[in-house]
């Protein structure tokens, strides 16, 4: 396995506090932040060391393990480390989320489940319920297994359909479901994918009308990201995302259909 330091990684020595944990996490969060560095494709990955490694080095029992690691394997701590803590462990417990959406809130970021979401899977989410007498946060996908109210891990799957199925029989409650991502194509004239510009497109599918906002210089074979314009969620879960394939328009078959719609008009009677 490939070897990593914790504390290298957030520029730090084995004995720094707490409080130099916390700030050197909060500088190079801000400075890597995939908000600040979206034509950076190294930055997501630069991203997803610091976060493990102040989730690491941040709480005290998983800290004490991992240095107790580096003092019997040097080097070879972390790939020790790995083999016996998931994502999941690792993650557990965080106060990651409440300093991302700090982010969030003074400079205008994404917040943490959209990140963590894009850097850890696209089945990534957290969300808490709450009853009389039962309180619970689950995280679904991306990070290692599924949490499920306790603290229990659980894997996906059926597993996640019989835990679902549990709650709301149980307690009532239907746990938030994000809707499907949805696929499409969006025709395109050669000058409107040269210049860019707003396109009414249509979904034979769902018949929906959006005007999409179309960017300078697309190519036939990209593709358009629109955030919640797929399927609908349930239980209050959003709705997934809807992605158009740009495809170009023949300009001399254009030009064909449209002498031959010209011809034809004239042919026609009356």
């Amino acid at each position: 396995m490939e070897q990593k330091d914790y504390y290298s990684i957030l520029g730090l020595e084995n004995n720094a506090t707490q409080k130099e944990i916390r700030d050197a996490y909060r500088r190079l969060a801000l400075l890597h932040h995939p908000d600040r560095n979206r034509d950076n494709p190294e930055a997501a990955d630069r991203m997803k060391e610091i976060n493990e490694s102040y989730a690491v080095l941040s709480e005290p029992r998983k800290r004490s393990e991992y240095d107790a690691l580096r003092q019997t394997y040097g080097s070879s701590a972390y790939g020790q480390f790995r083999q016996t803590h998931s994502d999941q462990d690792i993650f557990r417990g965080s106060d990651i989320q409440q300093i991302f959406e700090e982010f969030s809130r003074a400079f205008g970021f994404r917040g943490f489940d959209d990140i963590f979401r894009e850097s850890y899977g696209a089945g990534y989410r957290t969300f808490e319920f709450r009853k009389p007498g039962v309180f619970g946060r689950v995280i679904v996908g991306g990070v290692g297994n599924r949490q499920g109210a306790g603290g229990i891990t659980y894997p996906g799957g059926y597993l996640e359909k019989l835990i679902r199925y549990g709650l709301k029989k149980k307690w009532g409650i239907e746990l938030p479901e994000r809707g499907k991502d949805l696929q499409d194509s969006i025709v395109l004239s050669p000058e409107q994918a040269r210049l860019g510009g707003r396109v009414r497109y249509s979904s034979q599918r769902t018949g929906r009308e959006l005007v999409v906002t179309i960017p300078a210089n697309m190519r036939t074979g990209q593709q358009l990201r629109l955030k919640r314009m797929g399927e609908a969620g349930r239980a209050g879960g959003e709705a997934g995302d809807l992605y158009l394939n740009i495809r170009i328009r023949n300009l001399l078959i254009q030009k064909v259909k449209d002498f031959i719609a010209t011809l034809w008009s004239f042919m026609k009677p009356g």
